[in-house]
């Protein structure tokens, strides 16, 4: 039996099914990632913190779009700023000052960025980062670590490679983060071949041991590009990234999510000697400049340098962190749940434990927070407008869920589930 509190999304899953593959255009949004029949499927709007799908129901959101969303939801210097260039237009057959101005404001601000080429999507910039490298070094291997989209050159190195030839897939090689020796065997079995290295600065896992200086050491020694993929940590980390944050400058670096608060923009950035041979490798589109985006990206630089919008978000994210991390202490949960990564980019993680099985744990989880008004899929991600009211109810939630799991004895988790257990998308790192 339906659930009618998501009624008309599942209709309209029903509907979507037959004109796009999975029903949606993200799989991260799919439902591959919600418990089918106990989640919201389509959004009808969003304003701050919160948004409502078409059934009406209210959550407070902690995606915040998958990252995308750092000042929150429809800002009104954002829109104020869009609807100013909108009247202008979008694009032109020329290009338009305010590719400059932009540009100009993230040399200013990210301490790697001596110049700048803009994309639509994480992908264009992460692809084109290793183009170019590959180009500056004459190498072919790439060495990885993280999630750098969906273009063949990564997403070959998962287990989502159907389609990516195998002449392909051997010329990107994985390491482990905080194994600085797995990079080193990368660099010893591929000798003098290693064009990059690309990796997140940091995901759920803290950097030890000068772990960030010692990858860029390595890829100095051996004439490798190296490259930070910033697209969640950058503008909630520090102004400047996670760059600025941790005090080191890559070679290039890539930005996007929240550079323009949810309107679709990504960059590349780094060294001129390096990013000048953009003169001659291909990258480039026909909505490369296009304006909105531009407008939008903007408006949030000059909030940033503006108001306390990251101070902020690591207050809030602070607050959540150390009142979490005491419930669950509180029902002595650690073997099962912890809390990792940094204030403003928080995971909530399930751990391989006798009891339980960890998705079971997690569908639970997800069917619980959006049964009691939360969106959130396990990363906190923190936005300007996210405030203590909203962290206190997502921390009943927690606490509603805690006594489900320590009351359940360690029985059948699925018994208290009324969907399909949820499965993994695929693994990275």
């Amino acid at each position: 039996m339906t659930n009618q509190r998501y009624k008309n999304s599942m209709e309209w899953l029903k509907k979507a099914e037959q004109v796009i593959p999975l029903g949606a255009q993200t799989f991260s949004k799919s439902k591959t990632q919600f418990p089918m029949g106990e989640a919201p499927f389509f959004a009808s709007h969003a304003k701050g913190a919160m948004i409502y799908d078409i059934d009406g129901n209210e959550f407070i959101d902690f995606s915040s779009a998958l990252g995308a969303i750092t000042l929150g939801y429809n800002d009104t210097d954002v829109m104020d700023a869009v609807k100013i260039q909108l009247e202008k237009g979008t694009i032109y057959s020329l290009s338009s000052k305010i590719e400059y101005e932009v540009a100009d404001s993230l040399s200013r601000i990210i301490p790697s960025a001596e110049m700048v080429r803009f994309g639509k999507n994480g992908s264009d910039v992460t692809s084109a980062a290793v183009r170019l490298a590959r180009a500056y070094t004459n190498k072919d291997i790439i060495a990885t670590c993280g999630y750098h989209g969906w273009q063949d050159w990564f997403i070959g190195s998962t287990s989502k490679d159907l389609g990516v030839p195998s002449a392909v897939k051997d010329l990107t090689v994985s390491f482990e983060y905080n194994n600085i020796d797995s990079l080193q065997q990368i660099f010893e079995k591929f000798s003098g071949n290693v064009a990059a290295v690309i990796m997140e600065p940091v995901n759920s896992i803290k950097p030890q041991n000068n772990f960030l200086v010692h990858v860029q050491k390595l890829a100095k020694e051996h004439g490798a590009v190296f490259i930070l993929d910033e697209m969640i940590t950058g503008f909630r980390f520090a102004n400047g990234g996670a760059q600025e944050f941790f005090n080191i400058q890559p070679d290039l670096a890539t930005f996007g999510k929240g550079i323009a608060n949810g309107y679709p923009l990504a960059a590349l950035v780094g060294k001129k000697e390096i990013m000048k041979l953009m003169e001659e490798v291909f990258f480039s589109f026909t909505f490369g400049g296009e304006t909105l985006s531009l407008a939008a990206a903007d408006a949030v630089l000059k909030k940033l340098e503006s108001y306390p919008v990251i101070e902020s978000m690591w207050n809030i994210g602070e607050y959540l962190e150390e009142a979490l991390s005491k419930k669950i202490q509180e029902y002595e949960l650690g073997a099962i749940f912890s809390l990792k990564g940094y204030p403003v980019w928080s995971f909530f993680t399930f751990e391989q434990n006798s009891y339980f099985e960890p998705w079971e744990l997690k569908t639970l989880y997800m069917q619980e927070m959006c049964k009691k008004g939360i969106l959130c899929l396990g990363a906190h991600n923190i936005s300007y407008l996210h405030n203590k009211d909203h962290v206190d109810q997502l921390l009943d939630v927690y606490e509603h869920y805690f006594k489900i799991v320590k009351d359940s004895k360690g029985s059948d988790i699925k018994k208290m589930l009324n969907c399909d257990v949820l499965k993994p998308l695929f693994k990275v790192r």
